[in-house]
């Protein structure tokens, strides 16, 4: 019979395995045998002949040895300590969580490794752009991180795995739907509803009454599912979402220790000015940094032409300027734009740029609580090739 992968897992989602005896009922059970095996060896006892063999004294050597061995996994199994999950925590709002994933969603799977200080998310695009969202465990009510105890000069191996974003995104959008549920339902059956009254608030919503769910995120181990609970006013939602094999490629090197510079602004005018140059529907981005006027300035190039924003020195527009020497590097404007979300949420970001022309944007974003968390996106510059050199290579 030829069959898929995927129709012989689909088969066996319909029909999944139960057992005959579930854990809490073994010990009732293996009870009752053990005092029928006594109870049937007693008879026997009392009326040994040839016809009370197979009436008494098999049904009772049966029950016992049932009734014992149930009885034996039922003891190893109450005096074996539970296993603890390699992570789990909790949060009671997932409105920074999503705006921080969302920030990175430009890549169908994101790379995740569990730390004792957070959770990194890592989303990479054919080695020339990265970014990375990290959830700081200060975003959490709760979190627990079991790692194993390493063995003599080893390392500690982080838990470390793929997962679809997209469906992280969905599955945490969840929380907070009971009241704009409640609401809608409201607003149908109201037959004096406008645009104006549709989808408020009222004064006996959860957010309102101060009735809060909560958010829980498990891994229990190695190769198994990544398991997002929402729970919210009575209502249970568990979302097992497949975990897939660590196959992350190396991060975008960055050298912090030969910067050729380094800006620090709002990141509002960043994107502000991304708005301006997209008009003429660029293809390329071009950044310049200089000592003298310009110092710093965005040059957007494409079919339709293209168009330049210039920043002047000053504490108004950039808040930080170092530079080393002039720098001047070009990056695909839809890349550049992809970033343009973290802008949005941030408060500042951190412009930098290394020898070999690789550029660092770090957002840092203010979240509830008066917390503070960081977005880090690297891009990689096109390889700048000298017009001499393409004619001297076309005559050859």
């Amino acid at each position: 019979m030829d069959s898929s992968l995927h129709e012989v897992w689909q088969a066996a989602a319909g029909s999944p395995f139960f057992p005959t005896l579930s854990k809490g009922n073994q010990f009732w059970i293996s009870f009752l045998l053990l005092l029928l095996g006594i109870f049937l060896t007693g008879a026997f006892a009392l009326n040994r002949s040839l016809i009370n063999v197979p009436v008494l004294g098999i049904p009772a050597s049966l029950a016992i040895a049932f009734g014992v061995v149930y009885m034996f996994f039922c003891i190893v199994l109450k005096m074996a300590p539970e296993a603890q999950p390699i992570f789990r925590a909790v949060a009671t709002s997932t409105r920074p969580l999503h705006q921080l994933l969302r920030c990175i969603n430009f890549a169908p799977r994101v790379h995740v490794q569990i730390t004792e200080d957070g959770v990194r998310f890592a989303a990479d695009h054919a080695r020339v752009m990265q970014g990375v969202a990290f959830l700081d465990k200060a975003l959490f009510s709760s979190y627990t991180v079991n790692l194993p105890t390493p063995e003599d000069d080893e390392a500690i191996e982080l838990p470390n795995f793929q997962i679809s974003l997209e469906s992280v995104l969905e599955v945490i959008q969840i929380f907070g739907a009971v009241d704009v549920a409640t609401r809608a339902q409201k607003a149908d059956q109201d037959p004096y509803r406008s645009n104006l009254r549709n989808y408020r608030p009222d004064a006996f919503s959860n957010q309102t009454l101060g009735i809060s769910g909560t958010c829980t995120l498990l891994y229990a181990e190695e190769g198994d599912p990544f398991k997002i609970t929402i729970e919210e006013s009575g209502v249970k939602t568990t979302a097992a979402l497949t975990t897939y094999l660590p196959e992350a490629p190396e991060d975008i090197p960055f050298d912090r220790n030969d910067l050729s510079f380094k800006i620090i602004m709002q990141s509002r005018s960043l994107l502000d000015t991304l708005a301006e140059i997209s008009p003429t529907a660029p293809t390329k981005l071009a950044i310049t940094v200089t000592k003298t006027s310009p110092y710093f300035a965005l040059v957007g190039s494409g079919d339709l032409g293209s168009s330049t924003v210039d920043f002047a020195r000053g504490k108004d527009l950039l808040e930080t300027f170092s530079i080393q020497d002039k720098w001047s590097q070009c990056y695909k404007f839809d890349f550049i734009k992809s970033s343009t979300e973290a802008m949005r949420i941030a408060n500042k970001v951190s412009l930098r740029g290394d020898g070999q022309g690789v550029l660092s944007l770090q957002f840092m974003v203010d979240v509830e609580g008066g917390k503070r968390s960081f977005l880090d996106f690297r891009f990689v510059p096109f390889i700048h090739h000298d017009e001499d050199d393409e004619e001297a290579e076309d005559e050859d």
